[in-house]
């Protein structure tokens, strides 16, 4: 999953917090990470992400903002890039918006 954020976010930097390695762009949180003992999670899963994704998400279990994985399915790679870029275009329409 990692490798998945940083090919689509090269320029994020990575940190923790909440407890959750997190990754930012210009010190605004992109994207957490999370494994637990069932699933690993990416967050936050905001609304305008979730229109971006809209049938890919079916697949998944989407509680408020978050996605989890099954550990024994992890998401394609394909699908987290999606998911990084959809929360990127987010930011920048966020941005614009000031």
């Amino acid at each position: 999953m990692r490798a998945a954020v940083r090919a689509a976010a090269p320029k994020a930097t990575e940190g923790i917090s909440y407890g959750f390695p997190v990754f930012r762009l210009d010190g605004e949180p992109i994207v957490w990470c999370a494994a637990w003992k069932n699933h690993t999670s990416i967050y936050p899963m905001t609304p305008a992400t979730k229109r971006a994704l809209a049938g890919e998400l079916d697949e998944y279990d989407v509680v408020k903002g978050t996605i989890r994985f099954p550990l024994g399915t992890p998401p394609s790679s394909a699908f987290v890039k999606r998911l990084v870029k959809a929360r990127l275009a987010e930011l920048r329409a966020r941005r614009k918006g000031r």
